[in-house]
């Protein structure tokens, strides 16, 4: 509407100026001396009509196209409001430019700020953690009716056993983080610790390392402080990610709650290290990065002792390597096959205590246990070799170890060296997205079988296990497992030496955080 308003204002303007009147006066101009003629003439041509301006008409004719006779007409008016519009648009314009740019810098001192700040190492460091808690119910087998009896028991698992119920197995927490590209660390106490006494629930220091990195791969590296002794492959795989409730005896009894203090060295090359990333983002249970090649040396007393009691030092090498079996033809694409072999030498110098033996009623003296052997310890070496195809869907899982240990002689009263040896054999099938899209279920069987010393308990007794479990994890999400388990156990009780056996319902809820 506006804009015909004025359209037809300046046609109108346009219209009165170039009338022509009576007064109107024709001009020539002369092309070659350029000078203009009122009349026509040879070389003359004709510049057009002109007339005299007369002002009154001039601003009638304004008025008549909406403009006031002051030039304040109402087409003007809104002229000029649009200019200013226009202006105060341009400085709201302007405004928000000067905003953005402050705003932009703001962002760019704040980026930079968070850059400085994030090489700090206190603000690259990460926590997470797991708890399990654990339900098992022995249905058949030896029960202690009175003092002196046997009763199954597991030296795997302290709730084993009469009137034990609902517990804590695993309430850990792990802080861990790069504290620049060439120094890592890591710290894992747990809460669910238990005391000689048979109390629960204690804080207890696990794991208490620094890896330190010769390339920023980490492909070289070595990890100084308390850690995991490098031998066997479920010793190394971590509680919250092991598909079976416990360790086997077997390799679990090389070292006490699998940990130590010393030095060890682990070369890993980038290639593996990607391999073992991805099976884990497939939700397969792996053992972690230990290296396909590791050594190292380490006090050999157990873990969290003040002193060492033998001033001896014990080594352990570690391989193990995983292959994927493509070349073997489709129906093995994409399975993974990881084997290796470990060994270690050391002395042990085992606590003693008083002891009545189970069925003989013989007392033993364990202030006359430790006089039988070498205060500097009794020599062990062992040797075991593993092999674990990953279950895509499928898997198996075995390991075996030999060896000699320092092992109590009930009949003579002494700590001794005595042959060992032990494994396991463990079949499973991963069964993906049964109710959710991230959910799995993974049934398994194991059977294990251990004949030599556990170090871990006073007198360093012999037991005997032989055991089959089996059991269904389902992962509902990663934040929640349930595990539930049928085991059929026989088993020798370490504090009297006596052997049970029965049968147990055993169940695990784990959340991870």
């Amino acid at each position: 509407m506006k804009l015909s308003r004025l359209t037809l204002a300046v046609a109108t303007v346009l219209t009165a100026s170039v009338t022509t009147s009576a007064f109107a006066l024709d001009l020539y101009v002369d092309s070659k001396t350029k000078q203009i003629f009122a009349e026509p003439g040879k070389g003359r041509q004709k510049m057009g009509s002109f007339e005299q301006i007369d002002e009154n008409k001039s601003v009638e004719n304004r008025s008549q196209a909406g403009f006031g006779a002051d030039g304040s007409g109402h087409l003007y008016q809104e002229l000029e409001s649009n200019k200013a519009e226009i202006k105060k648009v341009q400085t709201d314009l302007e405004l928000k430019e000067n905003e953005i740019k402050a705003l932009e810098e703001h962002v760019v001192a704040n980026r930079e700020d968070k850059a400085q700040n994030n090489e700090k190492w206190f603000n690259k460091i990460n926590i997470r953690g797991y708890t399990q808690m654990r339900y098992n119910q022995q249905l058949t087998g030896d029960r202690a009716a009175a003092a002196g009896d046997t009763e199954l028991s597991s030296v795997a698992d302290n709730n084993v056993g009469n009137n034990k119920d609902f517990s804590f197995r695993r309430v850990r927490l792990v802080f861990s983080g790069d504290i620049n590209d060439y120094v890592s660390l890591y710290i894992q106490p747990d809460f669910a610790s238990s005391t000689a006494a048979g109390d629960s629930n204690f804080a207890q220091l696990r794991d208490a390392y620094a890896d330190l990195s010769f390339d920023k791969k980490h492909e070289y590296r070595i990890r100084a402080g308390q850690s995991k002794i490098p031998f066997g492959w479920e010793n190394l795989q971590s509680s919250q990610n092991r598909l079976t409730l416990d360790r086997a005896d077997a390799t679990n009894s090389a070292t006490i709650s699998e940990r130590e203090m010393g030095l060890f060295a682990y070369w890993a090359p980038s290639d593996v290290q990607k391999l073992w990333k991805d099976l884990s983002k497939k939700g397969l249970k792996t053992s972690g990065d230990y290296g396909i090649v590791g050594a190292g040396i380490y006090n050999g007393q157990g873990i969290n002792v003040r002193n060492d009691t033998n001033d001896d030092i014990s080594y352990v090498v570690h391989t193990t390597y995983p292959v994927e079996l493509n070349f073997l033809g489709s129906f093995f694409k994409g399975q993974v096959l990881e084997v290796g072999a470990d060994a270690l030498i050391g002395k042990f110098n085992p606590s003693t205590t008083d002891m009545t033996v189970f069925g003989s009623g013989k007392k033993l003296v364990g202030a006359n246990l430790a006089k039988t052997f070498n205060v500097r310890g009794i020599r062990e070496e062992r040797a075991g070799v593993h092999a674990i195809l990953f279950p895509q869907p499928f898997g198996m899982q075995a390991e075996w170890n030999w060896g000699t240990a320092g092992t109590l002689n009930p009949d003579s009263a002494k700590i001794e060296s005595q042959g060992l040896s032990g494994g396991y054999v463990q079949a499973m099938y991963k069964i993906d997205k049964v109710l959710r899209s991230d959910d799995s279920v993974i049934p398994y069987a194991k059977w294990q079988t251990y004949d030599g010393a556990w170090k871990a308990s006073p007198n360093s007794p012999r037991i005997q296990t032989n055991e089959i479990e089996a059991g269904v994890e389902w992962q509902l999400m990663k934040a929640l497992e349930v595990t539930l388990a049928y085991s059929t156990m026989d088993r020798t009780a370490v504090k009297t030496l006596g052997q049970a056996s029965g049968d147990m319902i055993r169940t695990q809820l784990q959340w991870n955080y």
